[in-house]
């Protein structure tokens, strides 16, 4: 029988790796819409709750700081638990917080339940491209993976465009806020049911439980009789992350995408702050819609060209780029201040470096943990990785707001392309290229001849 690393069929073409991509990619679509639908909501709540400058920062990034909390607690927990497991407990949990924040009768309690929030959505960074990672066929596993979370990109369209259709239609602003926190709910529950009728995934069962024959009844559910695992690791893996070489690949995953999302949610959360400092005399009902059009234009096609890329150009070559490609955007606005004093020109840049995002780092930093570390450590070393982007997506959404005030929008450019040149450095010198590669081979777990080597 043929390892389902082997297979090099298009990972669409197999129903149950359908049904695996929609299980994994609903919750990134609910993480997407309940972490940015807060920019709206907040926009709306600061005249209704007279929110202070410093409650509208907690407001907008203590769901980010909380996921640093829950993608470092799921990810070791889906280690010794299961990937099922703890993915279907974040939903969950991810579901009543939702629910709960449309009723929130002040700052305090809302605030309570964007932490536990972001509890969960730091859950789901750990477990669901693991989860995809470890059904995936070799050829065709970037693809899967990324076309995963490329379903983010669909929560961020979905966000504004919902909240527009809501004030747009007339619907008074202190309910309007309510009925956007509370909708994330809906998908959320959706995944929870997905998540509980899915099978625990094979590489878990055999190289963490030693248990091949659950693994090969996993993977039956997935790849049908004809694609079961026929020799993965045997036994248990127990690769350790203090060793130099994962040490050196977690510097990498991790120190990428904290830099990255620095940039990413800074910009996200605080879109309406950016857009409104751009167009200081737009009402809120235009800001929103410029904001949706930049992703429907620039981000969302940035996901799929790199999920049916991703396989072909390869992890290091497309983070590095995308990297590059941002630093020099924001860099232009930086030094050329003509830009900003232009807005179609200025949104025209703008969303060149949303495009490169999506088809470079931002997708990357979420495979690139899910392949190269051992299978024991994996969603370990991802919950890390995640946790390190959270934090610097909390430092970016939390201050953002003061540097906007402080140093204006080209300070806060400049700023950024620092920051993306960093993170190109540190794909180029640490990371490995893990395309091509079976996972057990990409993760250090057997040489170029161990078992499922081909």
């Amino acid at each position: 029988m043929a390892s389902m690393d082997q297979n090099g069929a298009s990972p669409f073409r197999d129903r149950g790796q359908v049904r695996m991509v929609l299980t994994a990619g609903l919750g990134f679509f609910t993480d997407a819409y309940d972490l940015f639908i807060i920019g709206t909501v907040t926009t709306i709540l600061t005249p209704i709750w007279l929110l202070s400058t410093t409650q509208l920062m907690w407001l907008n990034s203590m769901s980010l700081l909380a996921a640093v909390a829950g993608a470092l607690a799921f990810g070791r927990l889906a280690d010794r638990l299961g990937r099922r497991t703890m993915a279907l407990v974040e939903a969950l949990v991810l579901a009543a917080a939702a629910i709960l924040s449309a009723f929130s009768p002040n700052f305090t309690f809302l605030l309570v339940m964007r932490i536990i929030l972001g509890v969960a959505v730091g859950g789901d960074y750990s477990t669901s491209s693991v989860i995809a990672s470890e059904f995936s066929r070799q050829k065709t596993r970037g693809r899967l993976i990324a076309s995963v979370f490329a379903m983010q990109g669909l929560g961020l369209l979905v966000g504004p465009l919902y909240a527009a259709a809501l004030l747009g239609a007339g619907v008074p602003h202190d309910v309007a806020w309510r009925i956007m926190l509370g909708s994330g709910a809906l998908p959320a529950l959706a995944v929870a049911y997905l998540r509980f009728t899915m099978p625990e995934t094979p590489r878990f069962l055999a190289g963490v439980k030693g248990d091949d024959d659950a693994a090969a009844a996993s993977a039956q559910v997935i790849f049908g009789a004809a694609s079961q695992p026929a020799s993965m690791v045997r036994g248990r893996v127990t690769a350790k992350l203090t060793s130099r070489l994962f040490l050196l690949r977690l510097i990498g995953t991790a120190g990428s995408w904290f830099l990255l999302d620095i940039a990413f949610y800074g910009n996200g959360v605080s879109s309406g702050l950016i857009l409104k400092a751009l167009l200081p005399g737009a009402a809120l009902l235009h800001t929103i819609l410029i904001s949706a059009g930049i992703f429907l234009v620039f981000a969302l096609p940035g996901y799929w060209v790199a999920a049916w890329t991703i396989d072909h150009i390869g992890r290091r070559f497309m983070q590095a780029m995308g990297f590059v490609i941002m630093g020099a955007a924001y860099g232009a606005i930086f030094l050329i201040h003509a830009i900003s004093a232009v807005p179609v020109l200025f949104l025209v840049v703008y969303g060149i470096s949303y495009f490169f995002i999506e088809f470079g780092p931002n997708t990357t930093t979420f495979v690139y943990p899910a392949e190269v570390f051992p299978v024991n450590v994996r969603a370990t070393a991802n919950g890390i990785s995640a946790a390190s982007g959270k934090t610097g997506a909390f430092l970016g959404a939390f201050l953002f707001p003061l540097v906007l005030v402080d140093l204006k929008l080209q300070g806060l450019m400049g700023i950024l392309a620092l920051a993306s040149l960093a993170g190109a450095a540190l794909t180029l010198l640490v990371l490995p290229e893990p395309r091509g590669l079976a996972l057990e081979e990409a993760s250090g777990e057997v040489g170029s001849s161990g078992p499922l080597a081909g």
